[in-house]
């Protein structure tokens, strides 16, 4: 599934192309999506101008004249700029013309994917209203963990993937983020010190940034607004190398299991 690095390198692809561009028409293919479609989507998507590019967690924010278009790539959706004329491939749902002779094209084989309109402050949509802070800003610090992570009996890891504590740090960052705070996956978060939780606050950060500057991780479906895969799965240190030898200690990575999710860790760097 695209995390929060994949959906912000798709949201820096497509700006650029599309912000202040006039939306000619719409095309939709397949409205059965993760919810339908309304009958009158492109109606409502039509004659308005593309203002700005946004993001909140795993949502790209399309902000026009009257509304926001929210879009969620789901499990094995994509978002690609490209020539309207193009043609099309069998899972092409949804095209967004816009003047300029290039189309937004919806891509999405699984069809877990969502769009949606609404002409209120797409902060109070249902989807967003309750989200947690992000990762990268500043509010997210390690005395914001130490006071959510009280007396927490669940493991730090499936803690930090927890949407209601901070959004976007899904399996593969958060398995990379423990290694490089040094941090087992399987402690309790209630039981891990203040200095630490600092660590991991720090290697969140830097994991989230360094994936989004290497444009992804291409695990299966992936690819970024260009088409081109992410890059970040070739620095990975941890996530599906389990047998491998840790890239700093030669120790094997070892892999378990986490509420139905692999976990992948070094014995000897992770404590």
């Amino acid at each position: 599934m695209p995390e929060l690095p994949e959906v912000e390198t798709t949201r820096r692809g497509i700006a650029q192309a599309v912000t202040g561009q006039h939306v000619k028409n719409v095309i939709v293919r397949e409205p059965r999506l993760r919810w339908r479609l309304p009958n009158d989507f492109a109606a409502q998507l039509e004659r308005q101008n593309i203002r700005e590019v946004g993001r909140r967690a795993k949502y790209l924010l399309l902000q026009l004249d009257r509304g926001t278009l929210i879009v969620h790539l789901g499990m094995s959706g994509s978002l690609r700029v490209m020539p309207a004329n193009t043609a099309t491939l069998k899972h092409d749902h949804i095209d967004i013309v816009l003047d300029s002779g290039h189309c937004l094209r919806f891509n999405d084989p699984r069809r877990f994917g969502s769009m949606h309109f609404t002409t209120e402050p797409a902060e109070l949509h249902p989807l967003l209203a309750k989200l947690a802070p992000e990762p990268l800003n500043a509010e997210f610090d390690a005395d914001y963990l130490l006071k959510k992570a009280k007396r927490r009996k669940v493991t730090i890891k499936q803690f930090i993937m927890n949407g209601n504590l901070v959004v976007g740090v899904g399996n593969i960052y958060a398995s990379e983020a423990l290694f490089r705070a040094g941090i087992r996956p399987s402690r309790a978060a209630g039981r891990i010190k203040r200095d630490e939780l600092a660590q991991l606050v720090k290697a969140i950060k830097a994991v989230l940034t360094d994936a989004i500057k290497a444009g992804g991780t291409t695990l299966r479906d992936y690819v970024s607004a260009d088409g081109t895969p992410g890059y970040f799965r070739q620095k990975l240190y941890v996530y599906e190398r389990d047998g491998q030898p840790c890239r700093r200690c030669k120790t094997p990575i070892k892999q378990l299991r986490h509420g139905q999710r692999s976990t992948y860790y070094c014995p000897e760097c992770q404590k």
